[in-house]
């Protein structure tokens, strides 16, 4: 969450207000251990319900306001409403049966996702597997933690969970904000919290990369689902043939792809010189990231020559606003070197790095603390951080970029709390009723759509 928070407001701002981040960081921590330790007895005394209420009357606006539609940023407020009215109605509800089914629910989430986090350390090998490896154990110690009554026989299930998570979350905002003390002026915020991307590309400055060829365009990510990009079709499995991987008739495995355009000049699309062996014998050695099963690659040269030599991409997400002098940098020096692993360094992953590259300072025009304070409550950075996530403990597959992009693109524009607007929708309806002549003038367009 904090890595994308930093990455949006970019270099400059992390360098002036790095202390601020820390002290923010600090507090966020204490005030987690306080509502941690407090609910250890089961007499608590820090007012969780009130925020239950605060929740429910945010979900409730929040629902009402909200349109119809298949908008990306529609769902993503519906999905707000729907998780804050749930949450809220958990907070106010003291009725021991809801109290335990909840702890049951938080139990069960920790051990699938300590398990899933073990199993993908074992297998693919990533760069920080061990660290993965170790946090799903003691995510599995947390479910187990949540399982049993003791100490308060469930009571305080929703107060451990909440005060965890700020603890956790704080300790991760000092970790990031000291280790951006030691970043170089120039140096790209987004590289340099990656842990799969040479050093040197975050390191070297972009000041020669100001006098790049201005866009002529959006900036388009290109996504190929495994589903869609098969030929004939085979047993349908939606979440597996979604994000990692979609078997044809014939048995033959597809991953997707994932490209991403921004005319001129620029189409980054990371492709194996010599298509892998994907059989169903073969593919689960080559999900390691390691050196072994590391390819020669070959960038395709533009969509219209990938597409008519294949196909035409399942969705398209476009972005009007980006710094393509980052994105120029970051795919000057990334082209040098071909190599192609199919979890370590693949289609997906170029695009996800392009993209954070080109997205990089987009909030530093309005950037203040106030800024930080709102990216703080967006929703959408909080799914955008839980995919980045998901993404560095498995790999970058085009169903989590396609997520990602989507995400990223909501984020941009947050969606003010609901009481907002619908006071802000009130205001509108009654100057429109009461000045007709302007009622045709203050209409907005409809927000178009983005795959």
């Amino acid at each position: 969450m904090f890595r994308l928070i930093l990455l949006l407001l970019g270099n400059d701002f992390v360098r002036r207000r790095l202390w601020l981040l820390v002290f923010v960081g600090l507090l966020w921590t204490a005030l987690g251990a306080v509502i941690f330790i407090d609910a250890l007895d089961g007499v608590m005394y820090f007012p969780i319900h009130v925020f239950g209420y605060l929740l429910l009357v945010e979900a409730v606006v929040t629902l009402m306001v909200t349109p119809f539609g298949n908008d990306t940023r529609v769902i993503l407020r519906k999905a707000r409403g729907v998780a804050f009215l749930v949450l809220g109605l958990l907070m106010v509800d003291g009725h021991h049966g809801v109290v335990v089914a909840l702890a049951m629910a938080f139990g069960l989430a920790f051990l699938v996702d300590g398990l899933f986090r073990i199993a993908a350390a074992v297998v693919v090998r990533f760069a920080g597997w061990r660290l993965s490896l170790l946090t799903g154990v003691v995510e599995l110690g947390f479910a187990a933690f949540m399982f049993e009554p003791y100490p308060t026989f469930y009571a305080g299930t929703v107060p451990y969970c909440i005060g965890a998570a700020l603890f956790l979350s704080g300790l991760g905002l000092v970790r990031q904000a000291l280790r951006l003390r030691r970043i170089p002026q120039g140096a790209a915020v987004s590289l340099w919290l990656s842990r799969d991307v040479a050093p040197i590309l975050a390191t070297q400055a972009t000041d020669d990369d100001h006098g790049v060829v201005p866009a002529a365009g959006d900036l388009v990510v290109h996504v190929w689902t495994p589903r869609g990009a098969i030929e004939s079709e085979g047993v349908s499995r939606p979440v597996v043939d979604r994000y990692i991987a979609a078997v044809d008739g014939h048995g033959v495995i597809s991953t997707g792809h994932a490209a991403l355009d921004a005319p001129p000049g620029i189409y980054i699309s990371h492709y194996p010189k010599v298509e892998i062996d994907r059989s169903q014998t073969d593919f689960t050695h080559a999900l390691r990231a390691t050196a072994d099963n590391d390819v020669e690659g070959r960038f395709q040269p533009s969509y219209a020559e990938e597409s008519a030599g294949w196909c035409k991409s399942t969705a398209q997400i476009h972005f009007a606003d980006y710094n393509r002098a980052r994105l120029t940098h970051f795919w000057r020096h990334y082209s040098q070197t071909t190599t192609y692993n199919l979890t370590n360094r693949n289609c997906s992953s170029t695009v996800a790095h392009a993209l954070e590259a080109a997205l990089e300072g987009a909030l530093a025009s309005r950037a203040s603390v106030g800024t930080l304070l709102r990216a703080l409550l967006n929703p959408e950075l909080w799914v955008a951080a839980q995919l980045y996530r998901r993404a560095q403990a498995m790999a970058w597959t085009p169903g989590l970029v396609l997520d990602y992009a989507r995400t990223l693109k909501a984020a941009l524009d947050p969606t003010p709390l609901g009481w907002y607007t619908l006071l802000k929708t009130a205001a509108r309806s009654w100057h429109r009723a009461t000045n007709p002549r302007d009622a045709a003038t203050t209409a907005k367009p409809l927000e178009r759509q983005d795959g």
